[in-house]
């Protein structure tokens, strides 16, 4: 608008009418306001577009990485990169942009007028120009450092706080409160070290600025004074000028400011590429083709899996019938659960070691493998939702009423819903808070077999439960078993009551394998486990 008044000053349009005047300013103002209206609305909305975009883009990433990449990141830190590093990406894209183009229309703007006016005059006054960049150039690598720093505090900041939380009632229950308190302060305390000391760096950058702005104010002043006394510009121009110069300030104050954005940006965006650029061991391969059903069985072909240098299973062979129960048992550390996650491809097992109707696993979708199981980890998950929702979780039209009651009776956990003042319409709360342990694991197991797969995994799931229920449960899935594949891992004996075999394994090998009946003739491990249990029983400490 200084341009449009100053432009109308000018001799060329001294001669126009006043009237004219200021329909002109009047016109120039409403385009302006248009023009601003317009592009405001423009780049701030690509920008949250963009942030909607990357925002899918990493939920799409992360539901397609394996437990190895979750195994080493916090869930603190994922979702401090979906929050304050996507916010930092869109303050650049959307405020950042808009600033940079302004501030380069008014510079091409100004400087172009300045020229007209004297070109050595407007040398010497955007002199300090150019020394302001380079300085702050070299302050740019230690900004974006910094921020960085800073954001990785927050994240470590945002994942104590999650930790927390979620432990809030063991926390409580142990008196560590004081003792939380402290490690959140000492984390917090970081945060704002980092956070004071970037403060500082971006203090550093609006006096450089502003010093030269000034320089180049003093420089017009002394210059351009001798010029007009000299005749070669008049006060006019002098003043014209001036102004020019003056609409460079704010512009210069937004450099700085877009210099930090831009810094803090670039760091969010890549913590972000962490995510994005992250591959999955675990992923389908361009030859891998989808599997029907299971027909011959599973075959582990000299097996062997490491976490880092330690070895977990070591050259395990085994073969597994189509429609035969497996139990699997052993030391705390043998491999049993690692061994049942290798199943539906959890974890990466090497070309030809596993084997499914004789296919190798890696040449099979995993889609298509995941749909023949059902599968029951050793810490139940449930879902802020209700009893039914969480039941039907893994299909996709859901279950009728009559379908959730089979498939609760089946897991044995139909008593407890019909006690639920709500039935299946019940809230389980976050994690199913409202439910005993023994309730989320029937549960759990009643998610596992409400999809009817042909391969059911059980890994340890009878842990949390009594051994009244336990006895109905087991009636419940033997008849449930008949005809599908299973693989059951418990350190309870009397979870293989209806298993055809039972695999003992010790440091990553199978020590034992036969009937039950067979390995408590034998008098090996399998026996001992079985009279411990039973001492255990006789002193009344359940097993």
């Amino acid at each position: 608008m200084k341009l449009a008044v100053e432009a109308l000053q000018h001799p060329l349009t001294a001669r126009l009418s006043p009237e004219l005047c200021a329909s002109a300013i009047a016109l120039l103002a409403l385009v302006h306001c248009v023009t601003r209206i317009f592009s405001r609305t423009l780049i701030l909305n690509a920008a949250r577009i963009i942030e909607f975009r990357i925002r899918d883009d990493l939920f799409r990433r992360l539901m397609q990485l394996d437990l190895g990449y979750f195994s080493t990141s916090r869930s603190g830190d994922i979702l401090s990169r979906f929050s304050n590093d996507l916010t930092n990406v869109r303050m650049l894209a959307g405020f950042g942009a808009m600033s940079g183009i302004n501030t380069l229309i008014i510079y091409t703007a100004a400087v172009t007028m300045m020229l007209k006016i004297h070109p050595w005059l407007t040398f010497w006054a955007i002199l300090p120009f150019p020394l302001m960049v380079l300085t702050v150039k070299k302050v740019s690598h230690r900004l974006f450092r910094r921020s960085l720093l800073a954001q990785e505090e927050l994240a470590r900041l945002s994942s104590q706080a999650e930790e927390t939380v979620s432990a809030v009632r063991l926390i409580k229950s142990y008196c560590r409160e004081e003792h939380f308190q402290g490690e959140f302060g000492k984390t917090a305390q970081n945060y704002l070290r980092h956070n004071l000391k970037l403060a500082r760096l971006r203090g550093l950058i609006i006096p450089v600025m502003a010093a030269a702005t000034g320089s180049g104010t003093l420089i017009v002043l002394f210059m351009g004074g001798r010029l007009v006394i000299g005749g070669v510009i008049t006060l006019g121009d002098f003043v014209a000028f001036s102004g020019y110069l003056a609409m460079l300030v704010w512009p210069t104050a937004v450099m700085g400011w877009l210099l930090t954005l831009g810094q803090r940006g670039a760091a969010s965006m890549s913590r972000l590429c962490g995510i994005l650029e992250a591959e999955a061991v675990v992923a389908d391969g361009p030859a891998s083709k989808p599997v029907e059903g299971l027909k011959s069985g599973i075959e582990f072909r000299n097996l062997s899996f490491s976490y880092g240098d330690k070895r977990i299973l070591d050259g395990l062979s085994l073969r597994i019938k189509a429609g035969e129960t497996v139990g699997i048992t052993g030391e705390v550390g043998s491999g049993k659960t690692t061994l049942l996650r290798l199943v539906p491809r959890l974890l990466p097992a090497a070309d030809g070691e596993l084997l499914i109707d004789g296919r190798d696993i890696n040449t099979i979708t995993i889609a298509s493998l995941r749909r023949l199981i059902g599968f029951v980890p050793q810490e139940a998950f449930l879902f802020s939702r209700t009893i039914a929702e969480n039941i039907s979780y893994g299909l996709d039209g859901g279950q009728d009423h009559d379908a959730l009651e089979k498939t609760a009776r089946q897991a044995g956990f139909l008593e407890d819903v019909e006690g639920f003042p709500n039935s299946f319409d019940t809230q389980v709360g976050e994690k199913g808070v409202t439910l005993s342990g023994g309730q989320k694991q029937r549960l759990a197991i009643a998610r596992a077999v409400a999809s009817d797969p042909p391969i059911l995994l059980l890994d340890d799931p009878l842990s949390a439960v009594d051994a009244g229920r336990e006895e109905e449960i087991l009636n419940e899935l033997g008849r449930f078993y008949s005809g599908r594949t299973v693989l059951i891992v418990s350190q309870r004996v009397s979870a293989f009551r209806d298993c055809d075999r039972v695999i003992v394994l010790k440091d990553g090998r199978i020590a034992e394998q036969g009937t039950p009946a067979e390995l408590l003739s034998r008098e090996g491990i399998y026996a001992r486990m079985c009279q411990m249990h039973q001492l255990q029983d006789e002193l009344g400490g359940g097993c």
